[in-house]
């Protein structure tokens, strides 16, 4: 029967001490929120001796928050202990989390102790700790530098006077996979009472090893294992909670043990994080990244298109994201290609398809990453032409922060002249209402992106619309000095596209498509 491996994060509390990354008590309860959403386990709140703000940010996720453990951290200090306490007693399920380092070099250099009284607070701090609240979780500092026998000797202490949890952590990332398992292996067999607890881990990622020693000590018989969303923390930062989480999922075949983790939420957590603190994760990043769904290899997209387990050992939509991207670049092939034009609405014949795909090769040398505008451009002005049944003959639109928008708008078709007027919540929206009374046809502005051609104050603006009429999206561009002038053309330009499609009116569903795409 597969065990549990339980997630601590502690996100809020080491990784909140990441340089930049602090949060305010409302951003802390945000994230605490979707933690909840994710399902972990045990969420560190703060530390609430080191300052008022933690403290109340700890309290007010303990009020709160109802599905996860609440813990605060402490250290062997009677008056650290009793802040914990005072923040962490309103959760339902509150856990004092204390700590003193074990090695000899922080005893020696920082504690200034000796083990005798090391071991002396260490107990005296669980004990006095567990006569306030039934979850206590014990940490000896820098596990993984300390002399296995005073290890021994310090955990079958904090057991006896009551530890639930003992965490053995590698604080400054020194151990090594093989190394750290067999740290881990090794006190779960010589402790006494060793059943009576369970044994975390705690890894930080100064060689970038933390997630990779987390999961040896799981492989060991570790149970809980302590990391933040995105990695982040002191220096190097902390175990990936994404990357211990999905390792765990991806191979059963390894590791026999589970997480009640709702990996969906693993993405918007992600994102979340980021907005909130401001720090993004790089491209690469495994399971968040941007590139971590992307494929640009010509052969890596034929293989995704064709079978998606070629090149993903997980699904995008398994930790929230919706899909796969097919980055196009120079290396790409025409079945990205085409199934690129797919999705955005343009059915290729094979003639068509080749000669898109030259015009797509020569872009590609010259630009790193290939954008749908692009693709739609190579469309509109190198493979097919859209009649334009109305052409702008005039548009003027005022506007100010003391008036109502309008616009008047003058279109030609063939020998006719027409023209209209409308107001808007500002000059955009106004002209193209104006059109939409001038044409007929009324559109349902999707998307709207601006892009300046040049620099300086009379700089070209190049704007690109997908506007929806009844249940079919079609895209416009124009270029223009003047912004309304640009966004009335590039919304014309697909108002003339549904003007042709309509008129077209396929029969077969496959030219139907076809159609919908000029």
């Amino acid at each position: 029967m597969s065990d549990r491996i339980y997630i601590f994060d502690t996100t809020l509390r080491d990784g909140e001490q990441s340089p930049g990354c602090s949060l305010t008590i409302e951003e802390k309860l945000q994230m605490a929120r979707q933690l909840e959403r994710l399902q972990v386990d045990v969420i560190e709140a703060g530390f609430p001796i080191s300052s008022d703000g933690d403290f109340e940010s700890v309290r007010a996720i303990a009020r709160e928050i109802r599905s996860a453990t609440i813990a605060g951290l402490c250290r062997t200090i009677k008056k650290d202990i009793d802040r914990v306490w005072e923040a962490v007693q309103y959760a339902t399920r509150p856990r004092i989390h204390t700590f003193i380092a074990t090695s000899d070099i922080h005893l020696k250099y920082k504690l200034r102790k000796t083990r005798e009284q090391v071991l002396e607070d260490a107990v005296t701090a669980v004990s006095y700790a567990r006569s306030l609240c039934p979850d206590v979780e014990f940490s000896a500092e820098d596990a993984s530098r300390t002399e296995m026998d005073y290890l021994v000797q310090v955990v079958e202490a904090v057991i006896e006077a009551g530890a639930t949890v003992v965490n053995i952590p590698d604080t400054v990332g020194y151990a090594i996979p093989w190394e750290f398992a067999e740290k881990v292996r090794t006190l779960i067999s010589r402790v006494r009472n060793a059943d009576r607890v369970t044994f975390s881990v705690h890894c930080h990622n100064d060689l970038g090893l933390s997630t990779a020693n987390s999961l040896a000590a799981v492989a060991a018989g570790a149970r809980q294992v302590e990391c933040t969303v995105n990695g982040i923390g002191e220096r190097g930062g902390n175990a990936s909670l994404e990357e211990v989480v999905m390792a765990v999922r991806t191979r059963k075949d390894i590791f026999d043990g589970y997480t009640r983790v709702k990996t969906e939420e693993i993405y918007p957590s992600s994102r979340l994080l980021s907005n909130l603190t401001g720090v993004h994760v790089q491209a690469n990043k495994a399971i968040v990244g941007r590139n971590a769904f992307a494929h640009e290899s010509g052969i890596h997209q034929d293989g995704v298109i064709k079978e998606k387990l070629t090149y993903e050992i997980m699904t995008p939509q398994s930790v929230g994201i919706k899909e796969s991207n097919l980055v196009l670049g120079k290396h790409s092939g025409r079945h990205a290609l085409a199934k690129k034009y797919e999705e955005l609405g343009y059915g290729l014949n094979p003639k068509e398809l080749d000669k898109a795909y030259l015009l797509f090769k020569k872009l590609a040398d010259r630009k790193k990453e290939i954008y749908d505008e692009d693709l739609i451009v190579i469309i509109q002005d190198g493979i097919r032409v859209t009649p334009e049944v109305y052409k702008l003959k005039y548009v003027q639109a005022s506007s100010g922060n003391q008036i109502i928008s309008t616009a008047t708008i003058i279109l030609e078709k063939g020998d006719l002249v027409l023209q209209d007027s409308a107001t808007g919540d500002g000059p955009i929206e106004a002209t193209m209402r104006a059109i939409d009374r001038v044409t007929g046809i009324r559109g349902h502005l999707v998307d709207y992106t601006v892009h300046s051609v040049s620099g300086g104050k009379d700089a070209v603006a190049e704007v690109f619309v997908r506007v929806k009429f009844d249940d079919r999206n079609f895209i416009g561009k124009a270029a223009s000095t003047d912004l309304v002038d640009a966004s009335a053309r590039a919304y014309l330009h697909a108002v003339n596209k549904a003007v042709y499609w309509q008129s077209a009116a396929p029969k077969s569903v496959a030219a139907e498509d076809a159609a919908a795409a000029h």
